[in-house]
């Protein structure tokens, strides 16, 4: 994932009592508010919310806008209905991931999030292929930032300029301006630490962590969620539909269970062995993400090669790690 942008840090970070910054790309944001545990458990009781304003946000308006996004996109939205939440990729030519957008239309405008710091990039390529399309495009991260509320929360929307209504929750487009005062109505935040062992526990993959340079839609699980197969045609869409018609990709996403008596979490990156082979045997892939769940324990996500054996106990660099399947093999 290329970074191209920062966002300055959230006002929550200095308005908020204990709250402690997250590092990354994830910087500009709470990573707690010093009591982990209780914030997860308050997300999964439907209360609080999550400051996600270090996330981009990008908006296309005009006539074409859903008819031109269609040509483009690995979803099929030419008539994506006003306010159903929806979420695509953006491939390279050869299929690899490049952006990963979670949208919604209001009827007059196309609302999106992306990674932090990739909306300037994501911009551009949009840019490139208006031709002649009736489409505006904008990066709107300046004046409009992204706060998650659970499901469950009977906090309202009002003063949103966009939801996306999903099975676990609301992602709101609130105005940057006022988040402060505008998320004050929802309760005590919980940090990105709580919101990301909830997104492992869900086995949602997340660009730049669960994926690199060479990752396909078919290994991390998203041709269920975010590629529609029966569409035309876009870039890349030819090695969607070879893996899937012809072939298995060649790694999968797996859930981590990591023995819970190890300190330290194994970072993104580090590598993941069969435990038969020990700390010095060859890598069969990678820890992407890994988090502190408050019923499971340490847990991670890790995408090895798709001829793991499922049930193999593994490593995370020296982290004993039970698997759960995610993609099959």
């Amino acid at each position: 994932m290329t970074t191209t942008q920062t966002t300055p840090a959230s006002p929550l970070l200095t308005s908020v009592r204990g709250a402690v910054a997250a590092d990354g790309v994830d910087a500009p944001v709470a990573a707690h508010y010093g009591e982990l545990s209780r914030e997860q458990r308050e997300l999964v009781a439907g209360r609080g919310f999550v400051d996600l304003s270090h996330r981009g946000v990008v908006t296309v308006s005009g006539p074409d806008r859903l008819s031109w996004l269609h040509l483009l996109l690995t979803q099929h939205v030419s008539e994506l209905p006003p306010q159903q939440a929806t979420e695509a990729l953006i491939l390279s030519p050869h299929g690899h991931i490049e952006h990963a957008l979670y949208l919604v239309d209001d009827g007059a405008t196309t609302w999106m999030h992306v990674e932090p710091g990739t909306q300037g990039e994501l911009v551009a390529y949009l840019e490139k292929m208006k031709f002649f399309n009736q489409v505006e495009i904008a990066d709107a991260t300046a004046d409009y930032a992204v706060v998650f509320l659970p499901a469950g929360s009977t906090a309202s929307a009002e003063g949103a300029a966009a939801v996306r209504e999903l099975p676990y929750g609301r992602d709101l487009f609130l105005p940057r301006a006022g988040l402060a005062e505008l998320t004050a109505a929802f309760g005590a935040p919980s940090g990105l630490w709580a919101y990301e062992a909830l997104r492992i526990e869900a086995y949602r993959p997340r660009l730049g962590f669960e994926t690199d340079h060479r990752t396909i839609p078919h290994e991390l699980g998203w041709l269920e969620t975010a590629v529609h197969l029966q569409k035309g045609c876009y870039r890349g869409q030819e090695t969607v539909a070879r893996v899937h018609n012809l072939g298995r990709p060649p790694r999968r996403l797996v859930f981590l269970h990591l023995d819970g008596s190890m300190e330290v979490l194994p970072p993104h990156g580090t590598e993941v062995r069969l435990a038969a082979d020990g700390a010095d045997g060859r890598p069969v892939g990678f820890v992407t993400s890994s988090a502190r769940h408050h019923e499971l324990g340490p847990v991670a996500l890790a995408v090895v090669k798709r001829n793991t054996a499922p049930d193999a106990p593994l490593l995370a660099g020296t982290v004993p790690a039970a698997q759960e399947t995610v993609v099959p093999q």
